[in-house]
């Protein structure tokens, strides 16, 4: 990377991946088939949950909003992870690279408030069964899907700022899309303090909603282990058995690359990292919901019944 004689640059170049040339078809072939199964399997979900009655519980309206925001943070990276497969190293514009970096982590710290809200939707459905209802209102629930982007958007305005007002001699970034400490290390001057600055509010964002998260499910094992029976327990732990897989993927990864300490990793496995909660993450979710849940089965039934009528006409 050759430093610049100017402190704004105009453009960044993506280096994306270091693979032989002959392998770049296949993982381009490879990213696009995920990106389309990532794409339809969030897509059928919301679809499913709008079009099916019987999908019509808070759980579900939570669901369905993670799926649509899924849709949104795996179409802010991989399309940049597409053209450097093709192209290599790839230029990028410095505002469509800001605005990118604000995105991708509006829309990661808004998952990190929706998974806690998720979380007390479990915790008062099982702990508080006979208020859940009047607790859980429509109007409740498009309050509290609204906060957590509201949450997210808002907070994720702090580290792209304070990225984009860096000065930049450099303009390789050490990554397939730009994130925060890629673009730090191409700053004029030591940006140490607003990588302490990033790390305090995103590690406030996660870490505040992961405390949350894990009480509420400390709660909720407390009171499934009195009920009387067993059934009653595997059932009240099916509800929530998807949810805290997809917690522990998400956070695992996130922890990893923004909250621990960067300087024990390489540039080359941070972007492994990524792919596992900007790429795998997003995949994973809708089959989690999906295969795990009978309830969302037999609505794949009930929709499928209603389509193939329509289709077999009067």
């Amino acid at each position: 990377m050759d430093p610049l004689n100017h402190t704004w640059t105009q453009s960044f170049i993506l280096s994306g991946f270091s693979v032989p040339g002959t392998l770049r078809p296949l993982a381009f072939l490879g990213t696009l088939c995920l990106y389309l199964l990532t794409l339809s399997g969030n897509l059928f979900i919301v679809v499913l949950v709008q079009v099916d009655a019987g999908l019509s519980t808070p759980m579900y309206f939570f669901i369905g909003v993670l799926s649509f925001l899924e849709l949104g943070y795996v179409s802010a990276t991989v399309p940049t992870l597409l053209h450097t497969w093709l192209r290599g190293r790839s230029a990028i514009s410095a505002a469509v690279c800001f605005i990118q970096l604000y995105v991708f982590h509006s829309l990661g710290m808004t998952e990190c408030h929706l998974l806690g809200v998720m979380a007390l939707d479990r915790y008062l459905a099982i702990c508080r069964p006979l208020h859940y209802r009047a607790l859980m209102t429509r109007k409740v629930r498009f309050w509290l899907a609204g906060a957590a982007w509201v949450a997210g958007f808002s907070a994720a305005l702090v580290p792209a700022s304070l990225t984009a007002t860096l000065p930049f001699c450099l303009k390789e970034v050490a990554h397939y899309f730009c994130d925060l400490a890629p673009l730090m290390r191409l700053a004029c001057v030591d940006a140490g303090w607003h990588a302490r600055v990033h790390g305090a509010v995103i590690g406030a964002a996660t870490g505040c909603n992961f405390v949350l998260i894990w009480g509420l499910y400390g709660g909720i094992l407390r009171a499934v282990l009195k009920l009387p029976s067993a059934a009653s327990r595997v059932k009240a732990f099916s509800t929530c058995s998807s949810h805290m897989i997809v917690v522990a993927l998400f956070y695992a990864s996130a922890f990893t690359v923004y909250v621990g300490p960067p300087g024990n990793r390489s540039e080359g496995t941070d972007k492994c990292i990524a792919l596992v909660y900007a790429l795998l993450t997003p995949l994973l979710n809708p089959i989690v919901y999906t295969l795990r849940n009978k309830e969302v089965r037999e609505a794949v039934k009930r929709v499928t019944v209603r389509v193939r009528t329509i289709l077999k006409g009067p």
